[in-house]
């Protein structure tokens, strides 16, 4: 198929005070490439972020078919010391953070949110076309 889509390029998530928003990514590992006052362009994890002035109460959760809020974005991580060891950095830091947990498939995860109360998720593993692509092991 040569029209397929071939990755994601751009995430958005809506935040209510920009500058404040962009300082917390970066200090979890984000590198700002722009900001203004209605938005910041952001790269983490291989992906462009797009943090977005939003109106008050704007989430990029949502809530599955049984009520419970849910995370929209899934990062990996390579293994579950890197898991391990980035939960108790982001405990040390103040961010709020989830339990590490087994969902029953391999690895594990914790969720974690931002200012705003974006939920993301973390799982301790790569996926294999990333780690053959990028040669990790």
């Amino acid at each position: 198929m040569n029209g397929s889509l071939m990755r994601v390029g751009t995430s958005y998530i809506p935040v209510q005070d920009i500058e404040l928003a962009a300082e917390w990514y970066v200090n979890i590992g984000a590198v700002l490439n722009y900001q203004d006052k209605e938005k910041a362009i952001l790269d983490l994890a291989n992906q462009s972020i797009f943090l977005v002035k939003s109106s008050e109460k704007q989430s990029a959760n949502f809530y599955d078919i049984g009520g419970k809020e849910h995370f929209s974005l899934t990062f990996e991580v390579n293994g579950m010391n890197t898991l391990t060891s980035l939960h108790r950095e982001f405990k040390e830091k103040g961010i709020t953070v989830g339990e590490i947990e087994d969902r029953g498939h391999a690895g594990k995860n914790f969720v974690f949110q931002d200012l705003d109360g974006n939920m993301f998720d973390v799982w301790s593993e790569l996926s294999p076309v990333f780690k053959e692509k990028y040669r990790i092991n």
